[in-house]
């Protein structure tokens, strides 16, 4: 007889399978519906299977929140790189992608704010979080950094009294990650709301208010 696929695979495919899984479970059913035995349904192993690879639902939770933010954080980071070599090149890559499949699919969105309702109850998710968290601002953060002091030199030469502390830079990747999240979390509640392409506007039209604030 011939062994199921799933159990000739590497274990770290095996791993990535019950990822998959899980964040399939969490599109269909929530965080309520969510257990061992409905990840194994969907993965189509043993729950002992599951039990080998992750010690508790807990873990494979946050393995499956690590992934869906590598993926993203991945994918921005690509749409960054292919772009033209200009800060606001860049920074248009960046929201586009943003506002573009897989980011902006209802499903997938849907399950983020399954991962953000549990940031309170399980330090696990908490840790992700934090470390997900600083490696998406530090991205915003590179690229508004590129983008703001070429402004404070372009602004009748008051680039000293112009110019960005680190301070500052941060709090302004902090507001931009806040616009974005606000953004998804609207159009997740009323995909009717507005189109992708205005939310790319209005974050530049945010970003353009802060470059003509530094450049005075």
């Amino acid at each position: 007889m011939r062994a199921p696929r799933f159990e000739r695979q590497l274990p770290h495919r095996r791993r990535q399978a019950l990822i998959d899984a899980t964040i399939e479970c969490l599109k269909r059913y929530g965080h309520e519906g969510l257990s061992i035995r409905t990840i194994s349904a969907q993965a189509g192993v043993s729950v002992g299977l599951i039990n080998h690879h992750f010690p508790n639902k807990d873990r494979l939770i946050a393995a499956a929140y690590r992934h869906f933010n590598d993926e993203l954080v991945g994918g921005l980071t690509a749409a960054v790189e292919r772009a033209p070599d200009s800060p606001r090149a860049r920074l248009r890559a960046f929201l586009e992608a943003s506002f573009s499949p897989p980011n902006l699919d209802p499903e997938v969105l849907a399950v983020w704010v399954v991962f953000w309702g549990m940031f309170r109850h399980s330090p696990l998710i908490r840790r992700v979080q934090r470390e997900s968290y600083r490696g998406y601002v530090r991205l915003l953060h590179g690229m508004l950094e590129q983008l703001l002091p070429r402004a404070a030199a372009a602004g009748r030469r008051r680039a000293r009294r112009a110019r960005v502390s680190p301070l500052d830079l941060r709090f302004a990747a902090i507001g931009l990650t806040a616009l974005l999240d606000g953004l998804w979390l609207e159009w997740c509640l009323e995909p009717g709301a507005f189109q992708p392409a205005e939310a790319v506007r209005l974050c530049e039209a945010w970003v353009g208010s802060l470059r003509r604030r530094v450049a005075g």
